[in-house]
């Protein structure tokens, strides 16, 4: 069972864990290629590097999936996008806080936020990235 399968506002560890594992997938992903690029020095470093973007990925994933969950509970509207944009926002908050940046936490939290709830948006409008166009 998919993330867009379960209902929206309910089972939220379950769609928590779903997030969780996309972003850690994308962390392991991401630092293989961070090992790749800019070559470490010693086994120990690359495997710190490989642990810090996969553990930051997933903690975005689990803190994604939490919040619009319980947003959606919390405010009793479970298909509203700005569930999303609470969640990406969330999220965004999280990665200013690991930078110790405020301008990254904001532009993150914006960016992340608004990313999410325009996802929501075309997944229940029917936007089509890829594929043949409708007429």
């Amino acid at each position: 069972m998919g993330y867009w399968d379960l209902e929206e506002g309910k089972d939220c560890v379950q769609k928590t864990w779903i997030t969780t594992k996309l972003g850690t997938a994308l962390g392991l992903v991401g630092s293989a290629y961070h090992i790749v690029a800019f070559q470490p020095e010693t086994a120990v470093e690359a495997l710190a590097r490989a642990a810090n973007g996969t553990v930051t990925m997933a903690s975005l994933g689990a803190i994604f999936g939490m919040a619009t969950c319980l947003s959606a509970q919390a405010r009793d509207a479970p298909d509203d996008p700005l569930n999303y944009f609470i969640g990406g926002c969330a999220s965004g908050a999280f990665l200013g806080a690991r930078t110790h940046s405020a301008v990254t936490g904001t532009t993150a939290c914006l960016g992340l936020g608004t990313l999410a709830m325009l996802t929501k948006v075309g997944k229940m409008e029917g936007w089509r990235i890829t594929g043949p166009p409708r007429l």
